[in-house]
Order: C-alpha cells, then sequence, then structure tokens
C-alpha cells in the first residue's frame, strides 16, 4: 500500500511543522530532507511523508522544478493526495513563489481547482474575509514587513495570491466555512463554474481547520500553512495516537544553533541570555573580515558542554539585520551566516551533541545538508507547531533535533524544548 498523504514542503522547518500536525491527529509521518536521488530513495515506513525543500527563496522557476521533482517521487511511493505547504505568514514576492509552485503543480495533476489558506490559529495566524492575521495585526503591519528576504506589506491574500499568478483567485470566507463542509464543497462548485482556480480559505479557529479539512477530501492537491494538516488525517481515519510521536530515548550533550531573526527568536535568545547560560555570538563582520569565528564558538562550545545547553547564535534585532546587510548586501550576509552556523552544528556534533536545537528556516536548511541527514522520524510536539525529531547520522548515531521556525514558540522554548525531551524519556 502506498502512503495516504504527500506534502512538499518549501523549508525545513515549515516540513516539521507540517508533519508535527499530521502526527497529532495520529499519522506515522517521516520528513525526507529534499528529493532523494533515482535510486537512492529510502524504504518509508509511514502513512504521510513530508518532503523538505528549501524553495521559499530561490528562483520561481527553480522552486517549480524543485516542487515537481518533489511530486513525481511522492507519485512514485503511491500518494494518494498531495499537500503544497508554505509559510503561515504567506512569504512570498510578486514574482511568487507560492503561485507558481501552486499552479505548476495544479497542471501536472491535471486538477482545476485547489485552496489556499495559511491559517494556523494555535500560533496565532487566521485568515478572516480574506485578510491574513499575525496575532491581532494585518500581516502587513506585523514584523514581517521587515522581513530581509519576503517582506509582506499586503494583508490581502486573494491580491497576493492574484499578483502571482495567472488563474482567477477567489474567497471562501467565513460565514461559508462557519456552515460546515457541505457549505465548503457547495461553495467551491459555485466558484469552478465562475473559472477560479484558486480560492482563499477564511479560518479564524481550529473548527474552521477541521471543516475545511473534510470538505476538500477527494481533492487531488491541497495548499497552505501547516494548520490545515489537523483536518486531513480523519479523511482516511485516522485518530490522535501518543504512538504516532514515538521515538528513541535521547542521549549526548545539549547545544542550540539560532540564525533566525524573527521578533519571535529575539525574544527566545534575550530570555536565554538573561538567564545566566552559556553562549556565543557569531558577527558576519568577523566572519567577512576572515576571522576564524566557527572556530573560535566551538572552542567556547566545547568548555561548556558538560553543563549545557550552549547557545550559538547569529540572531539580532532587524534594525541591526540591516545595517549588515548594508555594509555586506543582503545574500552575501545571510550565506555567510547560514555556513558558519552549519559549521559549528558539525562540529558540535562531532564533539557528542546529541540533542539539538536549530532555530530559522535557512538556518535549519543549512544545518541538516551539512549533517548529512536525509530524513526525520516525527515526535511529540514541544509549542504549536515544532516537534522534536530524530534522525540517523551517517555513522549510525540517532541525533534527536528540532527544527524552529522563527517566529514559533513561547519565550522559553530553548530551555522548555529540552524539559520535554526528559519528560519524554523518563
Amino acid at each position: 500500500m502506498g502512503i495516504r498523504l504527500g506534502c512538499i514542503a518549501d523549508d525545513f522547518t515549515g516540513a516539521t511543522d507540517l508533519a508535527n500536525n499530521l502526527v497529532r491527529a495520529g499519522m506515522r509521518v517521516v520528513q525526507l530532507i529534499d528529493v532523494p536521488p533515482a535510486g537512492a530513495a529510502p524504504a518509508v515506513d509511514a502513512d504521510g511523508v513530508v518532503i523538505a525543500l528549501k524553495s521559499r527563496t530561490v528562483p520561481a522557476a527553480d522552486a517549480v522544478a524543485a516542487s515537481l521533482r518533489a511530486l513525481a517521487r511522492l507519485r512514485s511511493m503511491g500518494a494518494e493526495q498531495v499537500y503544497f505547504k508554505y509559510c503561515s505568514t504567506f512569504d512570498s514576492t510578486p514574482a511568487g513563489n507560492i503561485g507558481p509552485v501552486t499552479e505548476a503543480l495544479m497542471d501536472a495533476l491535471g486538477t482545476d481547482f485547489t485552496v489556499a489558506t495559511p491559517a494556523f490559529p494555535d500560533n496565532g495566524r487566521t485568515v478572516f474575509k480574506g485578510h491574513l492575521f499575525v496575532g491581532d495585526v494585518l500581516l502587513g503591519d506585523s514584523g514581517m514587513r521587515h522581513h530581509p528576504l519576503t517582506p509582506m506589506t499586503d494583508s490581502n491574500l486573494v491580491s497576493v495570491l492574484g499578483a502571482q499568478t495567472t488563474r482567477a483567485v477567489g474567497l471562501i470566507d467565513h460565514t461559508v466555512v462557519a456552515g460546515g463542509a457541505e457549505a465548503i464543497r457547495a461553495r467551491i462548485d459555485a466558484l469552478r463554474e465562475d473559472g477560479v482556480g484558486i480560492a482563499v480559505v477564511d479560518a479564524v479557529s481550529n473548527d474552521d481547520l477541521l471543516r475545511l479539512g473534510a470538505a476538500v477530501r477527494g481533492l487531488p492537491l491541497v495548499t497552505a500553512g501547516s494548520g490545515l494538516a489537523i483536518g486531513l488525517p480523519a479523511n482516511w481515519g485516522f485518530e490522535p495516537s501518543p504512538a504516532a510521536a514515538q521515538l528513541p530515548p535521547p542521549g549526548g550533550h545539549r547545544a542550540i544553533v539560532s540564525g533566525s531573526v524573527s521578533v519571535a527568536t529575539n525574544g527566545q535568545v534575550l530570555r536565554y541570555l538573561n538567564s545566566g547560560r552559556p553562549a556565543f555570538r557569531v558577527d558576519p563582520l568577523r566572519v567577512a573580515a576572515g576571522e576564524d569565528v566557527a572556530g573560535q564558538a566551538l572552542a567556547f562550545a566545547a568548555s561548556h558542554l558538560d553543563d549545557g545547553p550552549v547557545l550559538v547564535y547569529s540572531t539580532e534585532p532587524a534594525d541591526t539585520v540591516r545595517s549588515v546587510q548594508g555594509r555586506l548586501g543582503a545574500a552575501e550576509a545571510g550565506e555567510l551566516v547560514e555556513r558558519t552556523l552549519a559549521r559549528v552544528a558539525q562540529g558540535l556534533v562531532e564533539r557528542g551533541v546529541r540533542r539539538l536545537v536549530v532555530a530559522g528556516g535557512e538556518t535549519s536548511g543549512a544545518v541538516v545538508q551539512a549533517l548529512g541527514v536525509t530524513g526525520l522520524r516525527i515526535g511529540p510536539q514541544i509549542d504549536p507547531g515544532v516537534p522534536w525529531c530524530a534522525a540517523t547520522l551517517p555513522d549510525g548515531d540517532t541525533l534527536h533535533i528540532t527544527l524552529k521556525s522563527g517566529n514559533f514558540g513561547g519565550p522559553d522554548f530553548f530551555t522548555s524544548a529540552f524539559a520535554l525531551l526528559d519528560e519524554e524519556a523518563a
């Protein structure tokens, strides 16, 4: 039997976020890091597979090509439905990549209609009248307006998505969603008759996502943030079960690598620093000047791992990030930090770290690739959208790792993550 649900995620933290919600709803899920080469696909014993791409901010044509490769692999695994997952803040530009990837997947699957909703109420992301809210503020008024790669200044998802697609974009608003699955299906039929190809869907609660999940049963393709995942497993008869999130027992040293510049991660780093625990700051300007900052970070960490966890971070407030980007260029600054933190993560694992927290989507992608991780078994949730995972390292050892999206997690996330893992092992 093939897998039930095949998922394509446009970054690594978003992939674990999605997989986490599927596991909480009772599915056994494996996350693959990028598309396995032909003939090298690992055997998968799971109900759902998530392929994690690093395609959110690459050129649209590259994102489309990578997504189509992922689709082909998922279809070869027998996926009955395909889920394209993007960020709950709809990170994109007028050129994409959400719209172009959605249309390419629709064409490949031969479908004329799909839905779109980044809603994730558990993390404060809601859609009302087609407008995306982050907490109590519109997306365009949130910290996302300052994102260094995908600044989001328009909160109207119908217009945002319409600028990226050739298909007409419509809306299924909250009054329809409140009417349940049958009302949503009727609205879908009406939109199709009107020539609409993609419908943004309102959702202000988990109940809305459960109604939508039931309504899209049978659609070849759904597109969403990770929130919709809570409403899909029931379509195949799955129910929540602790067994779906079971991981091997943890061991080894503990460490945190943080490259996110989000408001939430800045708060988490500040809380950690104020606790007096050991931390090393990675300065991109020193890296650019040729200093061996990664080596310095590892020397610092080596003297503190026994008393860990140890934090190595480049997280800074938005004004500091803009200043560095002004001197180095946005792309160059980001690449320097990613390469440095990936090297640090490698060194930490070589020094016996087997419980690792990584903060930031781009950072997570660089770290798992540097570690040679090809797949993750999804485990228990730390905070909404962020689970612990188990990876098999190239030497056969198990690494417990969590890949945290920048804007996710509570203020004490770094310490609560390790506390949860200790509780699970007790």
